[in-house]
């Protein structure tokens, strides 16, 4: 016997007068013994021409497996000399985006890489307008057939892009918030916008690739990370995987933003968790320039020490276009360490000098002007998009007290590791998200950026079969914090809303960095 993971190579006794074992019970019981388990289910399609293929390959066979609820589910019975690479792909199922990864099941190496706009998108740009469109069996089927489309278009090119075939993806797992699960999986998503906030199903089985219509090998098997209810989804669980949050001896917190700002605290012992509205002030939200990471769109913002100019740089180095938000949280830093912004987050007239503007009666500040910008119009932020972005922030931080402090009875010092995951957190500079008091003031090195942890948590699932059980132990046991019951909530949000906050004493490191006012000529 030989291989690891879901695809292992199995060499069976043959049969004799004195070992007249049935052919199926032959396979099961080699299996069992081989990843020591107790039960190993065999469909009844693979039995068909067991006997003659065991015969033909001498009794061995390339068996590709993975797991449902209950244990491990042969997928598929190959020739031992079959050299074809052995496929799975994982599929991070975002509201806005998603990305594909092609892996070898094999050698657990990742093959490529793909991402691509959600064309639900098309349908509604938010999740309560699609879950709307989909109160009719027509409109869920819209929807469904959008984002399987996509999968199967885009994994079938990346395929051809590495000379593999589709028809060799015998695996796919995939990871979203509870109502992108529901949407791809055609299920009815009402009840997660209705009070009391019920989804359809928390808990998908494991389904055959032609039942949800993915052109991947026909038996192929499909697996949806679990949700634990409307605001806390898979690709959270995805997160605590990739983070191993779930193994980790001191505590640890794990913060992803996105269409939502989604927390997981805890250590090997405990993990509990929360989510709350502060993602889309940081993105597309916060006023007419501000966008998700392209060419153009302006990612950092500094502030030069000595003439106090601001810097911006934008990706790809193309002319400015707009703002992401990581750019907005180091421009939102910069406006205050400069002071152009006091600590309520007002605009300061007398050091915003000629950067100052009147919008509709709205102060605004140009970061960058018409004739500079890629648009031809000024790359303009108002005061009520500060205003926003600085309730973001607030809501942020209070998330991180409530859970930290409040729930848990720990200090932010007591945290040993502080993972930002997820696209913006890709990008985002903890110095200057402590700056603005959007993070807590613990040492830079103890952040670190993790990336796309729902697709890494599903490639994981893919090639570990203990990654199954991990999640599955890790749905029972995680406590789910919820803040819209939470009395001191609003409280603390309201010292949350000033820069950094109003007790200035919880951000000593920004002592020495806020610069005196000066006015610009």
């Amino acid at each position: 016997m030989s291989g690891s993971g879901y695809v292992r190579t199995i060499e069976l006794t043959p049969p004799a007068l004195g070992n007249n074992t049935a052919d199926v019970q032959r396979l099961e019981q080699a299996l069992k013994k081989e990843l020591k388990t107790g039960y190993v289910h065999i469909p009844r399609h693979l039995i068909e021409d067991l006997p003659v293929r065991l015969r033909e390959w001498d009794w061995r066979t390339k068996v590709v497996l993975f797991k449902d609820r209950r244990s491990f589910v042969v997928v598929a019975l190959l020739d031992p000399n079959d050299a074809a690479p052995v496929l799975g792909a994982a599929v991070d199922i975002g509201t806005t985006r998603m990305v594909i990864s092609l892996m070898d099941l094999e050698t657990g190496k990742k093959i490529g890489e793909t991402g691509l706009d959600n064309p639900q998108a098309d349908i509604g740009p938010d999740v309560l307008t699609r879950i709307h469109h989909a109160k009719t069996p027509a409109g869920r089927g819209e929807l469904q057939d959008l984002a399987i489309d996509a999968v199967n278009r885009h994994l079938a090119r990346m395929c051809k892009d590495n000379d593999r075939s589709p028809d060799r993806v015998f695996l796919l797992a995939g990871a979203g918030n509870t109502a992108m699960t529901h949407l791809f999986l055609g299920l009815p998503a009402f009840g997660i916008i209705q009070e009391p906030y019920i989804p359809c199903a928390n808990i998908p089985d494991t389904l055959d690739a032609t039942q949800l219509g993915l052109e991947i090998h026909p038996r192929g098997q499909v697996f949806l990370f679990p949700n634990i209810g409307s605001y806390f989804g898979g690709d959270l669980l995805a997160g605590i995987l990739a983070a191993d949050l779930d193994q980790k001896d001191s505590p640890c917190i794990m913060v992803d933003v996105g269409t939502n700002a989604e927390i997981v605290l805890g250590s090997r012992d405990w993990l509990m968790a929360c989510a709350g509205a502060a993602g889309p002030a940081l993105e597309s939200g916060v006023s007419q320039v501000g966008m998700t990471a392209k060419p153009g769109v302006i990612d950092r913002v500094s502030v030069d020490p000595s003439t106090r100019e601001l810097i911006i740089h934008t990706i790809d180095d193309h002319p400015p276009v707009g703002i992401c938000g990581s750019g907005m949280i180091d421009l939102a830093a910069a406006l205050f360490t400069s002071g152009r912004i006091d600590i309520r987050g007002k605009l300061v007239s007398g050091t915003c000098g000629g950067c100052l503007t009147d919008e509709n009666g709205i102060p605004a500040f140009d970061l960058v002007d018409a004739a500079g910008s890629g648009t031809g119009r000024p790359i303009r932020l108002s005061q009520v998009d500060l205003d926003s972005l600085t309730s973001a922030k607030a809501a942020m931080y209070t998330i991180l007290e409530v859970i930290v402090s409040q729930t848990a009875g720990l200090s932010f010092s007591d945290l040993e590791r502080f993972y930002v995951a997820g696209t913006f957190g890709s990008f985002i500079d903890p110095t200057s998200a402590i700056t603005i008091g959007m993070l807590p003031d613990i040492p830079v090195d103890r952040f670190q950026v993790l990336g796309n942890t729902s697709l890494q948590g599903a490639e994981q699932v893919l090639i570990d079969p203990e990654a199954f059980d991990r999640v599955m132990a890790i749905r029972e046991t995680i406590t789910y914090i919820e803040l819209n019951v939470n009395q001191d909530f609003m409280n603390l949000f309201s010292g949350a809303k000033f820069y950094p906050h109003t007790d200035t004493s919880r951000f000593p490191s920004l002592r020495s960095i806020q610069m005196s006012p000066k006015s610009d000529s």
